[in-house]
């Protein structure tokens, strides 16, 4: 019989039984923040990219170019974000629209979160945009768990014992 990865991670797992039981315990929040992770670097490898594109990789931006360039990586991060979190870390089997457009809803007011932090940090402060979008994503991906938690994904698939 072939195992998917999830299997095999499980099994790979088993062999440290402490960890395999932490992993259990907060396996949310692990595969939450390792999904977050991709997401992040998936996100940001757009904005990034588009940075070098567009504006010559420049370090401080107006607040048309801040606009674009978090789009840009908003627009990326969602959609990488909702399938992974849908499947790996909330396990959700609830029909995919309404999830997907409570999710969409969700990430735009963090996207507005998002768009006025880099504003005040990257534009208003002149904090170099890199560090800017690091503390921006902090604050973001909390909110982002939060809303998922307690909105997006409220009917996760029930684990079997």
């Amino acid at each position: 019989m072939k195992m998917n990865l999830e299997e095999r991670f499980e099994n790979w797992l088993k062999r440290w039984p402490k960890i395999h039981e932490l992993y259990v315990r907060y396996e949310e929040i692990i595969t939450y923040l390792v999904v977050g992770f991709l997401t992040t670097v998936v996100a940001w490898s757009c904005k990034f990219l588009a940075n070098l594109i567009f504006y010559r990789g420049a370090s401080l931006h107006t607040s048309i170019q801040t606009a674009i360039l978090t789009i840009i990586d908003w627009t990326a991060g969602l959609i990488f974000a909702f399938f992974t979190n849908r499947k790996y870390v909330f396990k959700s089997t609830a029909p995919i629209l309404p999830e997907a457009g409570k999710f969409v809803v969700s990430r735009i007011s963090t996207l507005f979160l998002e768009y006025i932090c880099m504003l005040i940090m990257d534009t208003g402060l002149g904090i170099n945009f890199y560090i800017a979008t690091v503390i921006t994503a902090v604050i973001v991906v909390v909110a982002n768990y939060l809303f998922s938690k307690l909105i997006v994904f409220r009917n996760k698939k029930e684990k079997t014992p």
